[in-house]
């Protein structure tokens, strides 16, 4: 590829606020940095392995069964933020990622700031991926990252830098989506996920949205089904861009309407891979509502929720 881009509550009340707000808004974010130069990524092809389509649950649905048995996997991660709320300390959100992990700590950060208790730690580097260990071991780096802190919610945001070949740490060449390429990928994601929940962090994987190259697309499309099928199997909501950031059809939209104002809005940026400022915001608000439910539902079992009369 000749590309320049870069890429579930068992407990008492807990379990029925939970139930009542599970997953609603889960095809919500990602975002991008402008005029970050991405590094190429010789040798790949799109042509390879057939793997699902990415799962999101939409902002309309109603939670399902299968939303609540997710939920029950969240009891551990949601009572570290529990945890947290009681004991009075931010909520500490880390975002991973690449560039476009950069875009989503931008827009969550702006969503979620400090004077609200949170706390939205930036652990993302441009130029980074899941194949390209030779230049940054993503595992080593997120543990130096978080040492011995506990973390309540991780977000990543991986994929565009991953339409790619590799070589295995065993000297052997990966084709980009062969079955040897879906076993060591696949593998570096499960760490990574289990790195996350060994402090405690409850999980948001965030998807890519269309690109405006066409071949590009594809090669990203074929990163994002495998990275959804994949996290989808360590119960890990994966969180569908697409919807919010294409036209009518599903196609790649630099313009969309504002949703609030229905002013025609520029949302990518024009290198037709990256999201705009305005992009970043519209795409990250369902994730920054979703934690700040989940927030608000700690601190309702925690005790620390405002009364009546100190809200109004």
């Amino acid at each position: 590829m000749d590309s320049t881009a870069d890429r579930a509550i068992e407990r008492g009340p807990l379990r029925l606020i939970l139930d009542r707000t599970a997953v609603l808004l889960l095809g919500t974010i990602v975002g991008g940095a402008i005029g970050w130069a991405f590094q190429a990524s010789p040798g790949a092809s799109a042509s390879a392995a057939s793997v699902p389509a990415p799962v999101s649950i939409g902002a309309q649905q109603a939670p399902g069964a299968g939303e609540a048995a997710l939920m029950r996997q969240y009891a551990g991660p949601f009572q570290q933020l529990e945890k947290t709320i009681a004991a009075g300390g931010r909520v500490r959100v880390g975002v991973f990622g690449d560039s476009f992990g950069d875009g989503v700590w931008w827009g969550m950060a702006h969503q979620l700031p400090s004077k609200a208790g949170f706390d939205v730690v930036k652990f993302s580097q441009p130029a980074t991926g899941f194949t390209r260990y030779k230049s940054l071991n993503l595992e080593t780096r997120a543990a130096e990252q978080l040492g011995d802190a506990p973390l309540d919610i991780a977000i990543i945001s991986f994929g565009a830098n991953d339409a790619q070949g590799i070589i295995t740490p065993e000297g052997k060449y990966a084709k980009f989506m062969g079955p040897l390429w879906q076993q060591e990928v696949g593998g570096r994601i499960d760490r990574f996920v289990e790195l996350m929940r060994r402090h405690h962090a409850m999980v948001y994987w965030v998807g890519l949205p269309r690109m405006a190259r066409e071949s590009f697309d594809s090669e990203a499309m074929a990163v994002n089904a495998f990275y959804a099928a994949r996290v989808t199997k360590l119960g890990v909501p994966f969180i569908d861009t697409r919807p919010l950031a294409s036209d009518a059809h599903g196609q790649f939209a630099a313009y969309l309407d504002d949703p609030k104002t229905g002013k025609r809005t520029l949302i990518r940026a024009p290198d037709g891979i990256h999201m705009s400022m305005a992009g970043y915001l519209r795409i990250t608000h369902g994730l920054a509502d979703r934690i700040r439910t989940y927030t608000e539902a700690a601190r309702t079992v925690a005790g620390t929720a405002p009364s009546a009369a100190t809200a109004s």
